[in-house]
């Protein structure tokens, strides 16, 4: 079973790399974070006519998440039980499902901007929701996993350059501490470093030449419980995805499961 997590970075602008890479890769489920538009302009149909159903949780020009699978589609549970209101609103940033046999959630999480912004205190309270939510498939015999793009880069490693983000969110004690109270659930990383070259980023941002120069940060996440990790068979980047004419600024993440 293939397994994958993908920032579109808006799902209209990438729908054909997306239907072409699903083709491509014989990926089975894919969570996307991203998709940047309401529920009604998703693409079910296009994904339907590949035999994928979707699940979506999605409102409009920004965030938007989804489970695409064909495997099955179970047990939806739309948004972040217990998520906290940014400037009086629930964005939509969570969806799980049971595809096949595993439990996925999908995740997108807040961006936080800038040291003591409020957005900053929003995505540390975001990840204590995301914790306790999980906490009970985590602990579980099924499969489960986290995935998605988690705006934090676990360690030092996962950055090209830790003296350029002094001081800035991604890499702050604080992110990172709430990233290792989701794993103390009884989850880990199951993406190793390294992989197949020595710095599989997932994320290069579109200035500066930063993809080219491989400036980039892991920031995409997959965290799996003990039934989930013991299943791995490879993981890697996608970085080919990231290159050419139409790229997100995101790579997709891929988990080759023996189940």
């Amino acid at each position: 079973m293939r397994i994958a997590t993908w920032n579109v970075n808006s799902i209209t602008a990438r729908l054909p790399r997306l239907l072409a890479w699903l083709e491509s890769s014989g990926t089975d489920v894919v969570c996307i974070q991203e998709t940047k538009c309401g529920e009604a302009q998703f693409p079910f149909e296009p994904l339907r006519e590949l035999g994928y159903e979707a699940a979506v949780n999605a409102s409009g020009r920004w965030n938007g998440v989804a489970v695409v699978s064909r495997v099955g589609l179970a047990d939806l549970t739309v948004g972040l039980p217990g998520a906290p209101e940014y400037e009086g609103v629930v964005e939509p940033r969570a969806i799980a499902a049971t595809c096949g046999p595993v439990r996925l959630w999908s995740v997108y999480v807040p961006n936080g901007r800038e040291v003591g912004h409020a957005h900053y205190g929003y995505k540390l309270r975001w990840l204590e929701a995301l914790r306790e939510a999980a906490a009970g498939d985590a602990a579980g015999p099924r499969p489960f996993a986290v995935l998605g793009d988690f705006n934090v880069a676990p360690t030092d490693a996962d950055v090209y350059d830790p003296a350029v983000f002094t001081e800035s969110t991604h890499v702050t004690g604080a992110e990172r501490e709430a990233l290792a109270a989701l794993r103390h659930t009884g989850l880990s990383d199951v993406v190793p470093r390294p992989l197949k070259y020595d710095h599989p980023y997932t994320y290069w941002d579109y200035r500066q030449l930063c993809f080219p120069k491989n400036r980039g940060m892991r920031i995409d996440l997959v965290y799996g419980n003990a039934p989930f990790a013991a299943a791995v068979r490879d993981s890697y980047v996608d970085r080919e995805e990231r290159k050419g004419k139409g790229a997100s600024d995101h790579a997709p993440v891929v988990v080759d499961l023996d189940l």
